[in-house]
């Protein structure tokens, strides 16, 4: 899905309230005083001048008027991650409440955060800065089904289209060992709901929610992750095999 325009309202609303009200007062200062009081060899340019006086006032209402908006929207999205239990009550969120979750996670990391609002599907969700950095942000909150490569593989396209630095896909759920794979050598990042309970639970502010430990390889102590037999009897079933093999041929059957 392509981007939309993000107006200059759309991104007050997004900020702390505080920077409505810096805004608004430089408006007033800047049109109703600096501008008009400026002489120049145009007397066109002179009279636009010195006409921006007359709806200074408005245009700073108008964006003072943003403030106690956003200050109340701050508060709703603080405190719909501080209320967080499990990865259950972040899958009953709406897709853009999750992404909202998702943003308010890195904005207590220190990102700066663009929040897209592009639609239920496709595209860049969210951009992260911090210095000169750039991160672009998928959020799936897909239920029953894993994330597939094909969505890694899209993001990846975005990425090289563009000047970020990485790009990270984040989900509710899980990602098929294909998607894993194809990221692994890349500037991805994929982050699925057990890390997202992790990340969750380092920013809340009173942490409520219950991570997860990890399935971990009783023989090397590296991760265990779902893989699919293609050959043999078992061929099409599911199970977990450890994520340093061939080194570990450590396996566990899933019911």
């Amino acid at each position: 899905m392509p981007r939309k325009n993000t107006s200059f309202a759309d991104l007050l609303f997004q900020t702390p309230w505080w920077v409505s009200v810096i805004t608004a007062a430089i408006t007033y200062v800047v049109m109703g005083h600096l501008l008009p009081s400026v002489e120049t060899d145009n007397q066109l340019i002179n009279m636009v001048f010195k006409a921006l006086a007359i709806p200074a006032p408005y245009f700073a209402i108008f964006i003072l008027f943003i403030a106690p908006f956003s200050f109340f929207n701050g508060r709703r999205k603080a405190k719909q991650l501080d209320t967080q239990k499990s990865i259950e009550t972040i899958r009953q969120l709406h897709w853009r409440n999750f992404e909202e979750l998702v943003a308010e996670a890195y904005r207590r990391q220190g990102y700066r955060v663009i929040e897209g609002g592009f639609g239920a599907d496709g595209g860049i969700d969210l951009e992260l800065r911090k210095g000169e950095g750039l991160i672009l942000v998928q959020c799936k909150q897909w239920k029953a089904q894993k994330v597939g490569v094909s969505v890694v593989r899209e993001m990846f396209g975005v990425l090289t289209a563009s000047n970020a630095d990485k790009v990270i896909v984040i989900c509710s759920g899980r990602f098929t060992q294909q998607a894993i794979d194809f990221a692994s050598d890349k500037p991805v990042t994929l982050i699925d709901g057990n890390e997202l309970l992790s990340l969750i639970h380092e920013v809340q502010t009173e942490p409520k929610v219950e991570t997860v430990k990890q399935n971990v390889c009783p023989r090397c102590g590296s991760e265990l992750v779902e893989r699919q037999a293609k050959r043999g009897a078992h061929a099409g079933n599911v199970f977990l095999g450890c994520s340093a093999f061939p080194k570990c041929r450590y396996t566990e059957e899933l019911f």
